[in-house]
């Protein structure tokens, strides 16, 4: 499975001759390749796979992709996994 997480362009900058940019996904800054979306500007949000920004979506959208994978973590939790489905390990009290 292949997985695209929205996250909002922070920064952009060049490396090497490529554009590139610090994306926030949530809190967690990673940097990400833009080379496939150029007309992309700070303060937009684009869905990233494997490194790369594939396409430019609206925050209503990437709001709507946050709110899933809290849904998914949620429900993984409740049955007592994390969202790769390994189990949840119990805090115990020392």
């Amino acid at each position: 499975m292949c997985l695209g997480i929205p996250g909002k362009v922070e920064e952009i900058f060049d490396e090497n001759g490529l554009k590139m940019g610090n994306i926030n996904y949530g809190g967690t800054i990673n940097k990400a390749c833009l080379e496939y979306v150029p007309e992309i500007e700070v303060g937009q949000y684009t869905v990233v796979h494997a490194g790369f920004g594939i396409s430019i979506i609206d925050e209503d959208e990437a709001m709507k992709s946050y709110e899933a994978w809290e849904e998914l973590a949620d429900h993984a939790a409740q049955e007592g996994a994390d969202l790769y489905g390994n189990p949840l390990e119990e805090v115990k009290d020392k």
